[in-house]
């Protein structure tokens, strides 16, 4: 009898401007599948109430995430406003290896790093919004922000838009439940990629001791 085919877990990463549904898309995806953990960031900013360790954040010093830069322990990160957010990349390498996927939610910069860092396991998809009126209705019905604020969120749209190319998927998000479908067909085929599937060749050789 042969060994079990397994698989070894990819990185799903999930890019868009402001207000195009990325983090809707995320959050439905996180429902529906339970092969799909979203990765748990590694911040410098001060813990919010309500927020759990390990779980939201992993809550850092300047001075000990500075030294996990220095000895390259993250996929990515960056500094926003004053704090450093960063992928552990232990943490994902123990999750891929158990055979589950890892969803990002990160911006271009984000994903340029990971695919620097491992971009055999990297599957990144960018979402568009259907037009530029929609995308303004969207960031305005959060209720959240500031006109100032959505005005800022839209002048850095076309910059962020730019980058559709560098991504391996794309969708035009028309609709949310259309476009979650779609992540997850996407999802399905790329789980499915012979590289992935650690036993593959065992097996084959297997069947064909069989003839």
């Amino acid at each position: 009898m042969t060994t079990p085919i397994t698989k070894r877990g990819l990185m799903l990463v999930l890019s868009s401007p402001s207000g195009a549904g990325k983090t809707s898309i995320c959050k439905k995806l996180l429902q529906q599948d339970t092969d799909l953990v979203l990765s748990v960031s590694a911040t410098t900013r001060k813990r919010r109430p309500g927020e759990v360790e390990g779980k939201d954040y992993q809550f850092l010093s300047i001075q000990e995430f500075e030294s996990r830069i220095n000895k390259s322990q993250f996929l990515e990160y960056a500094k926003v406003f004053g704090n450093y957010y960063g992928t552990p990349a232990q943490l994902v390498e123990g999750t891929l290896k158990s055979g589950v996927d890892v969803l990002f939610d990160i911006d271009w910069q984000g994903t340029q790093q990971l695919k620097a860092r491992a971009r055999q396991d990297l599957v990144s998809v960018f979402i568009l919004p259907p037009s530029i009126k929609e995308l303004e209705k969207r960031l305005f019905k959060r209720a959240q922000d500031t006109s100032e604020v959505v005005a800022n969120r839209m002048s850095k749209s076309a910059s962020e838009m730019s980058h559709y190319p560098e991504y391996d998927y794309v969708i035009i998000n028309h609709d949310l439940d259309k476009s979650v479908q779609q992540v997850q067909s996407i999802l399905c085929a790329e789980r499915t990629r012979r590289e992935r599937q650690i036993g593959l060749v065992e097996f084959v050789k297997y069947l064909r001791a069989q003839l």
